[in-house]
């Protein structure tokens, strides 16, 4: 207990930036206009893209003979990263299809 709270006090600065912008983000996210939603998921998708290629590269050079820090952190990375790309193709292409015309679904009786 007392090295958590070390580790708490050590990196107070960090973990008060963490939980800010995770407040900054619900809040942004909560207030975007169904208007913007696709171009930002497309965004969002893109950054996801690159935070794979990060953890990817990061398990690249991880110890793979021991579970070390770089080899948690990279698998963590690359599956969120991998779940939040593909959840948002997912979103994209549901409303996408909302827009698409419907095909004429009456057929004739003759």
């Amino acid at each position: 207990m007392e090295k958590i709270l070390e580790f708490l006090f050590m990196y107070r600065h960090e973990i008060f930036i963490v939980i800010l912008a995770g407040f900054l983000g619900i809040e942004v996210i909560a207030h975007v206009p169904s208007v913007l939603h696709t171009p930002l998921m497309s965004g969002a998708n893109a950054v996801s893209g690159v935070i794979i290629i990060g953890g990817i590269i990061l398990l690249g050079h991880a110890d793979m003979s021991r579970f070390s820090a770089e080899l948690i952190i990279g698998i963590i990375a690359v599956f969120f990263a991998t779940l939040n790309v593909a959840g948002g193709f997912v979103v994209t292409d549901r409303m996408l299809e909302m827009f698409r015309k419907k095909k004429n679904r009456h057929i004739k009786n003759s």
